[in-house]
């Protein structure tokens, strides 16, 4: 696959993937390429500098993939880890928890899981304190 900065006669600029160089050439010479902006087919290659990549050094450390790699993944980290920690799983029965707890049908306590659209614009509608969380459950429900 080769990645190509492109722009076209109007001066839209834009990227795409392409299998190849030849391909690309290919497409281009029928007319498959337009620009991702105003649809034209007079679309060029616009410079791009290569991407270079180094080598880390032997004595770097190794990061996995899954592991936090910035100030934000770590912050999301910690507190998918204060959540799990500190409250209740209850997946998908989250909106009829939270809402017998609203009721005084249940004690009130942490808890989080999953809600549709629907039943999640019914609990904010009724007055009852939901958020959203940015990260989703690792835990498996059945």
């Amino acid at each position: 696959m080769i990645h190509y900065s492109l722009k076209c006669a109007d001066g839209h600029q834009f990227e795409s993937w392409f299998q190849s160089a030849a391909a690309f050439d290919k497409l281009q010479a029928a007319g498959h390429v337009a620009c991702a902006v105003c649809g034209s087919a007079q679309v060029e290659k616009a410079l791009m500098a290569p991407r270079v990549n180094h080598a880390a050094p032997a004595d770097a450390p190794k990061q996995s993939l899954s592991e936090p790699a910035n100030p934000a993944e770590q912050a999301l980290a910690r507190m998918r880890e204060h959540v799990e920690k500190h409250s209740t799983y209850v997946g998908g029965s989250f909106a009829k928890e939270a809402r017998a707890m609203h009721l005084g049908d249940t004690p009130e306590r942490p808890i989080w899981g999953e809600a549709n659209p629907t039943e999640a614009k019914a609990l904010i509608e009724d007055g009852i304190p939901i958020a959203p969380l940015p990260f989703t459950p690792t835990r498996k429900s059945n």
